[in-house]
């Protein structure tokens, strides 16, 4: 499997600097995948295996490194990561690369990001995939504020908070920029209301793992949308599940199924 890490290239929106790729067949239908939080579009999409995946399907396979991930730039400003913000950083990469619309591909904040996407330019997203993110989407997934505490402590020796110690190892382990991941986790937390995302009428599949303690029911939330459905992916918690092959094998049918590619 070809893991390697794709060219980059950059634009500028809001007057920052960002990150993406664009790989794949350039005809196929493009899919823009939009990665979670402390994550970048490597680690998220290439080193998982999906950019082979979908680029082996036929797609046009873009990826963004979200502000303060990556190699895109990093404010310290928490209210420029509230997600219809940043979901604006991924319609101006559609913008940039002259493309009307794109199937939307998101994991954990990435789908909070890709939903308010849906929800603030819907005749641009030709479907969602939403990863490691369910009912969370609209009633919260527990208090975060601890996870931010944790990234700022001096070393991971001084956070206790299990989940706190579980994102500050991550954030090391991909380099991250503590300070901006800190602005980031306090800015991006907006809740979608449950009637909004009946609004949502794009094809849409929701994917969590079955031992996701973080991201709530995929049922729950499929349920409030008009045009959803909910996957269970078997024996995978919220860092494992986003490159398993049940996952990945779901995602191709339901793009064959809408009549993607």
């Amino acid at each position: 499997m070809n893991l390697n890490t794709p060219e980059f290239s950059t634009f500028t929106h809001q007057g920052l600097r960002l990150a993406y790729f664009d790989e794949g067949d350039p005809s196929g239908e493009p899919i823009l995948l939009i990665h979670g939080f402390a994550s970048t579009a490597n680690v998220n999409w290439v080193h998982p295996g999906w950019l082979k995946t979908l680029s082996d399907a036929g797609y046009r396979v873009i990826a963004i490194d979200n502000r303060g991930h990556g190699a895109s730039d990093k404010p310290r400003d928490s209210e420029a990561y509230r997600p219809w913000v940043m979901a604006g950083d991924a319609m101006a990469l559609l913008d940039h690369l002259g493309l009307k619309d794109a199937h939307l591909m998101g994991y954990s904040m990435g789908a909070r990001i890709s939903t308010f996407a849906a929800l603030g330019h819907p005749d641009r997203v030709r479907s969602l995939v939403l990863g490691g993110l369910g009912i969370g989407m609209t009633d919260g997934v527990g208090d975060w504020d601890p996870i931010a505490d944790a990234l700022l402590a001096p070393s991971l020796d001084d956070v206790s908070h299990a989940r706190g110690r579980m994102f500050r190892a991550f954030a090391d382990q991909t380099k991250s920029d503590r300070e901006a991941l800190a602005a980031c986790i306090r800015g991006s937390r907006d809740l979608v209301a449950r009637a909004d995302m009946g609004r949502i009428e794009a094809p849409t599949l929701i994917g969590v793992g079955t031992k996701d303690d973080i991201a709530g029911s995929p049922q729950e939330l499929a349920a409030l949308m008009p045009n959803a459905r909910a996957l269970d992916i078997p024996n995978r918690d919220h860092m494992l599940a986003v490159g398993d092959r049940v996952f990945k094998a779901a995602v191709l049918d339901f793009y064959r199924e809408i009549g993607a590619g």
